[in-house]
């Protein structure tokens, strides 16, 4: 309990030193010891913890009573604070105000009127939220060291400073936004730890909605009109879910069959007494997790500084929605509802990995594939098996690391060479060999890795081919599965492609990576391969205990899925090889010499251009193909969000009726 207590409030206090901070020296000092402490304590909990089952804590009558009011006093604030932004919002923009009061009254109803359910257990710890704290405050921590350096090229650029690494400003006192910038990511990563390890809905409902105003701030940082909109849309997107999960916590309360303010108590009433407000709260999850209809916040969320994007992206805000579906998929076994939810992912998962085919712009590409894998993850949480649920979990996994690499590597790309044009980064591997090597490991860390997605994908087609809803539901899931992992390894591999080929374009800056960049990319890097490496350590340790707990108290089957010894062994040895090639391009760098081919004309001296019949000179370059003639982004995701928004209003229908 002193972990998991110090995990949330050391986040939300070093925030505060942090916005205080009188130097950017001290600042940075401050950010260092802040995300060491707190990965030194999640690491703790869990040497604690792993291979262990749930533990829940009870707190003393007046502390509970305290801490109540004092959530009910925090959640009036945030309505209020909510409130207070939104008096930049436009005409088209006049609902979101109208969610904020409802969210706030349906919430204040639940809490003042009537007798209300006692919380026996406040807190609590299990293995599966012992892997979202490691997630939280390492690969969180790491992006904000990142975010230190970065931020001061990102206002220097903003600024005019070309060379703002000739720049020292470690004496200087920090901009106001940038302090406010780094108080609200440590914020931001003290609201993750409330929501993996509060079992008081109430309570886990306020930290949720501390992300939403979070993710709001950090979206609009610029500041600019586009951040603005777009911001807005990320928050009135995450009101709907806020609704949704606060209409779960009123029926909860007020209404028939089940009522219970604990997480643990919803899981353990089943979907015949648990159904309704599970797929209340499921909306908000998908909400939250970027799924259709409500992808386009975080596509939106590509204008922040690249800090932002990589941290909603791999350890907060998306994952807490994946987390609170996985939390529940129990309830969704053997029911429609579970179907369409797996079918919401299914199409997300197919519609996206499709139009990030089309992508040029490497964070938007990101983006599409992050959206795509969570499509994945909830596709799993709907089928609500053990060997689901342990696919799902190792997907957050291995998606978390690997994507706040790729995030952060195009970040510090972008700022080498002027852009985050995938065509820009061709032969990356000659002249940029480290950087390079980091994206390659991102990358085939996403589709190659040994026992990562590669696995998770296995065990999910075995999964889905045994689900017996419905006639051919389980055909149907495996085939969505099959069509969208194949344009997500023809993107990956396009990708690939254009680092490691012969460079036709001007050297980018011969400057270092900076150093706090430098730690945060290598130790990113170094944990993409540790997570292959030790996957048996974080199945047994993290995983298994999680399923065999819930097999225990008879809410899934007993976990029976198995994959023979010597398939492992043969796909770790294929695919350590290819792993591996990025680590040679690292310790030694490739090299190429320049020749004079046949260009279908007339070469011209010194360049990859020829004259041709009519003497005109022509550029000899290749591009990937993207495939735009026969993907239009516009149409394909139009059926997406209309496809989507179909299920999901059948699966809240299903659910009342």
């Amino acid at each position: 309990m002193y972990l998991i207590s110090f995990l949330i409030v050391f986040s939300l206090v070093a925030g505060v030193a942090i916005a205080m901070a009188p130097t950017v020296g001290v600042q940075a000092r401050r950010i260092r010891f802040s995300v060491g402490a707190l990965a030194v304590a999640s690491v703790v909990l869990a040497l604690l913890h792993a291979s262990r089952g749930p533990e829940f804590y009870a707190l003393s009558a007046w502390l509970t009573s305290v801490l109540d009011w004092l959530f009910i006093a925090g959640g009036l604030g945030l309505a209020a604070l909510l409130l207070w932004f939104c008096r930049r919002i436009k005409p088209g923009e006049w609902y979101i105000p109208v969610l904020i009061l409802a969210q706030t009254g349906l919430m204040l109803y639940a809490e003042l009127v009537g007798e209300h359910p006692e919380v026996a257990h406040p807190f609590y710890v299990d293995s599966f939220s012992v892997l979202m704290a490691l997630i939280i405050a390492i690969v969180g921590g790491l992006i904000c060291v990142h975010a230190i350096r970065y931020m001061h090229d990102y206002h220097a650029h903003a600024a005019g400073q070309h060379e703002a690494g000739d720049v020292d400003a470690s004496q200087q006192r920090p901009e106001r936004s940038r302090s406010l910038f780094f108080g609200m990511l440590f914020l931001f990563l003290g609201a993750m730890f409330g929501i993996v390890f509060a079992n008081n809905l109430l309570w886990l409902f306020f930290f949720w909605e501390v992300t939403t105003l979070c993710s709001f701030w950090l979206i609009s940082y610029s500041r600019t009109d586009e951040a603005i909109r777009n911001g807005f849309r990320a928050l009135g997107f995450n009101l709907i879910g806020g609704v949704s999960f606060a209409a779960a916590i009123v029926w909860l309360t007020h209404g028939p069959g089940l009522r219970t303010w604990e997480l643990d108590q919803l899981v353990a009433g089943g979907s015949a007494l648990a159904l309704i407000p599970a797929v209340l709260i499921a909306v908000a999850g998908l909400s939250k997790a970027a799924q259709m209809p409500f992808s386009s916040w975080l596509l939106g969320a590509m204008v922040a500084p690249t800090p932002v994007s990589a941290l909603l992206h791999s350890s907060t805000m998306v994952k807490a929605g994946v987390f609170i579906l996985i939390k529940l998929s129990p309830v969704f076994h053997d029911t429609y509802a579970g179907l369409l939810l797996s079918l919401v992912g299914g199409l997300t998962f197919l519609v996206t990995s499709l139009v990030a085919v089309n992508q040029r712009n490497a964070k938007r590409v990101l983006a599409y594939s992050t959206i795509a894998n969570l499509g994945l993850i909830v596709m799993c949480a709907g089928v609500g098996t053990a060997a689901t649920m342990w696919a799902a979990i190792l997907l957050i996994l291995f998606h978390a690391v690997a994507k706040a690499l790729l995030f952060l590597a195009v970040g510090t790309t972008e700022h080498l060479i002027g852009s985050r044009d995938i065509e820009d980064m061709e032969g990356l591997v000659y002249r940029r060999p480290r950087i390079a090597a980091m994206l390659l490991v991102g990358m085939l860390g996403m589709f190659l890795a040994p026992f990562g997605m590669l696995l998770g994908k296995y065990t999910c087609f075995q999964a889905f081919l045994s689900m017996e809803v419905m006639w051919g539901d389980g055909l149907m899931l495996a085939a969505i599965l099959a069509f969208g992992s194949a344009p997500t390894l023809f993107f990956w591999s396009k990708w690939m492609g254009k680092l490691v080929a012969v460079p036709r374009r001007q050297q980018p800056s011969s400057a270092p990576i900076p150093r706090d960049e430098a730690i945060a990319l290598f130790s990113l890097t170094a944990l993409t391969y540790v997570a292959c490496a030790l996957f048996p350590l974080a199945d047994t340790g993290f995983v298994m205990p999680y399923t065999q707990h819930l097999a225990s108290l008879g809410l899934i089957a007993e976990p029976s899925f198995a994959m023979p010894w010597e398939t492992i062994l043969l796909m770790s040895v294929m695919l350590a090889g290819l792993f591996l090639m990025p680590l040679a391009f690292w310790l030694r760098p490739p090299k190429y010499s320049e020749v004079s081919g046949y260009l279908s004309g007339a070469n011209v001296d010194g360049s990859a251009s020829y004259r041709g019949a009519m003497g005109a000179e022509r550029l000899v370059e290749s591009r990937g193909y993207y495939l735009s003639g026969f993907i239009e982004e516009g149409k394909v995701v139009r059926v997406g969000l209309i496809g989507c928004g179909s299920l999901m209003l059948l699966m809240l229908m299903g659910a009342l009726l």
